[in-house]
């Protein structure tokens, strides 16, 4: 009888785990160098994945519900096992259980500013932070990707080993899906959202599981990038050039103590339009002199030759030479034509203002 106490201990009858810790991604059965018998039962409960693991090689895998193990339950390890007639001897396997539910609340972030490039204000340094929830979709491949042998494999682990990979395929999705600087800054809450998509692919291809949230924070620019998305927001709220020489005008005047700048900026302003009024000559009559020349002949005498190069503008512009005119940018200009404001022609890709355009653009 003591031998018989002694055979039956040394094989594994049943093999079950209950897992009250809340934190467990995979866990190992410990077999206590027992061998599992023909006909032991093993038990996976909801939300659990059996994984059988023999010399490094993955077995069978078993879903929910009470299994005898027999030939016809493990193919897999038969064939691994080298059975001709099957199983019928113990044999020894390491058993992994995982855990399928939802992990809900988990941090991410980057510890280091990520490099990411933008159209508009080129190579710019963004960090971000937020949370995801996630399942394993793929225990093998979570096992070989991500838990390894860990005899324990918890969720602590889970984000030390994680966060690297995670911040690595957050920035490949923000390069692929040319997110602009100006829209992660401003409209952060939605962007996790949108990349979810994106990042799925990637995290289920890669470690086995599937993010169901995926959701960003905030996400922060370095200041300059913030003042400069400042500057545009104003730009977008004023509307039109006219009114942008305005605003500059006012802001520089707010500062105080500077008041050399927004008296420069007056200047450049009127310059524009009196160069604008030049052209615009009536008969016999000559052009009226820009602010700080000296005054016009006397009527009856004969005008005097232009400079070499004009002094005035052509008849027919480029946004270039218009922006140059007015002391703003092109993309100003260009904007300024599409909502109607200053009349343009489109002819294919590029943009023509006549000088009567402009000159009635800056009458208003």
């Amino acid at each position: 009888m003591g031998l018989m106490d002694y055979l039956k201990g040394q094989f594994l009858e049943i093999i079950q785990w209950t897992d009250d810790s809340r934190d467990t991604l995979s866990w190992r059965f410990p077999d206590e160098d027992k061998e599992i018998k023909r006909g032991a039962q093993l038990i996976v409960r909801e939300s659990q994945v059996a994984q059988f693991v023999y010399l490094g090689q993955f077995g069978d895998t078993f879903g929910p519900g009470k299994h005898t193990l027999s030939t016809d339950n493990i193919p897999i390890l038969s064939t691994l096992k080298g059975w001709k007639y099957g199983f019928e001897s113990p044999f020894k396997a390491d058993v992994y259980y995982v855990t399928t539910r939802l992990f809900t609340g988990n941090k991410w972030g980057t510890s280091n500013p990520i490099m990411m490039r933008d159209a508009d204000f080129g190579i710019v340094r963004v960090r971000a932070f937020g949370t995801f929830d996630f399942r394993i979709v793929d225990p093998k491949l979570f096992l070989k990707e991500v838990a390894g042998s860990d005899h324990h494999f918890r969720l602590d682990e889970f984000a030390d080993t994680m966060r690297s990979r995670l911040v690595s395929v957050f920035s490949d999705a923000l390069a692929s899906a040319k997110v602009p600087v100006l829209d992660l800054a401003t409209r952060y809450s939605e962007m996790g959202e949108a990349l979810l998509p994106v990042i799925n692919p990637a995290i289920q291809s890669k470690y086995g599981i599937e993010f169901t949230s995926f959701i960003l924070e905030n996400a922060s620019v370095p200041p300059e990038v913030e003042a400069a998305i400042d500057k545009r927001s104003s730009m977008s709220a004023i509307g039109n050039l006219n009114d942008y020489v305005k605003f500059q005008m006012a802001e520089g005047m707010a500062k105080g103590g500077g008041a050399g700048a927004p008296a420069e900026m007056a200047m450049g302003f009127a310059m524009a339009q009196e160069m604008m009024k030049s052209t615009n000559l009536s008969p016999g009559g000559a052009p009226p002199p820009l602010p700080g020349a000296a005054p016009a002949a006397a009527a009856g005498a004969p005008a005097a030759a232009p400079a070499a190069g004009g002094s005035g503008l052509p008849e027919i512009m480029t946004p270039a030479q218009v922006a140059e005119a007015l002391g703003v940018t092109e993309a100003d200009v260009i904007a300024s034509i599409d909502s109607g404001d200053l009349k343009g022609k489109k002819i294919g890709a590029a943009y023509r203002v006549t000088r009567g355009a402009l000159d009635e653009f800056l009458k208003h």
